[in-house]
């Protein structure tokens, strides 16, 4: 009865992009499949998407089956909301709108252990496996194992970027360029070079401060993410995928007239 590690850490560990995919839907086959088809994460969310903790405990359950990491991205509330995804064992957490360096201390203070922080502690759960392991041993292997991503999504928090980058807390800088988009007054202008500029000083600052460098990418990006210092990509969604197969299909059967 070991704790599990994480993929993700491993895989960066051992100098290679850990990657990762996106559900909207909740379906633990879904999860499944995209573990089967080989991501190192599945990112699954709270904060967009009217999911339950539920449902997010069975899409880890899913995931762990097949040796996949799930990181959570949280509701932005209570320091509760912070914790639940840990407490079922999702393997990371990640907090949108980052928007200073006190907001990423309160992050820090509420989901790392002592001495980093002062998360809640009750080891009766999924991550501390419902008790039957030892509470420091516990402890120290979360804090050492599970991670969390900060995601800088606004320009607000540029300016603490490097401070931010320093926190033990912080385990990923992640660079949310559409929301990022909107703050810079350009909303989906991708080509803008604020967008550009901001995304490879996410990336360097992480890295200089030993952080995984996290953002979101294409099969047709994802070399130059990896060039600029990324070495988290998410890439693709199941809903994309769904959205396309079945229009494909469909642009090729509607509108055939009877004989």
């Amino acid at each position: 009865m070991n704790f599990k590690p994480s993929r993700v850490l491993e895989r960066i560990k051992g100098g290679y992009v850990a990657t990762c995919t996106k559900l909207n839907t909740y379906d633990s086959r879904v999860a499944a499949i995209a573990a089967l088809a080989g991501f190192d994460c599945i990112w699954v969310d709270l904060e967009h998407v009217p999911n339950s903790i539920s449902d997010i405990e069975k899409l880890i359950l899913a995931s762990k089956a097949y040796n996949t990491d799930i990181i959570t991205r949280v509701k932005r509330a209570s320091y509760s909301d912070l914790i639940h995804p840990l407490e079922s064992d999702s393997t990371g957490i990640m907090v949108p709108h980052v928007m200073s360096l006190d907001d990423a201390k309160t992050i820090q203070y509420y989901t790392k252990f002592h001495p980093i922080g002062r998360r809640p502690l009750d080891s009766g759960n999924a991550d501390g496996l419902y008790g039957m392991k030892n509470t420091k041993e516990y402890m120290e292997f979360v804090n050492k194992n599970r991670f969390i991503a900060l995601q800088i999504e606004d320009p607000e928090p540029l300016d603490e970027l490097e401070q931010i980058c320093k926190l033990p807390g912080a385990d990923m800088i992640f660079f949310g360029p559409a929301d990022f988009s909107q703050g810079i007054g350009a909303p989906c202008v991708w080509d803008n070079p604020k967008i550009e500029k901001t995304r490879k000083l996410i990336a360097k600052k992480a890295r200089e401060n030993g952080k995984i460098a996290g953002t979101v990418g294409s099969i047709n990006n994802i070399d130059a993410l990896v060039s600029e210092g990324y070495n988290f990509i998410s890439v693709g969604a199941d809903v994309i995928g769904l959205g396309e197969y079945f229009m494909n299909i469909s642009n090729k059967v509607k509108d055939k007239k009877a004989i």
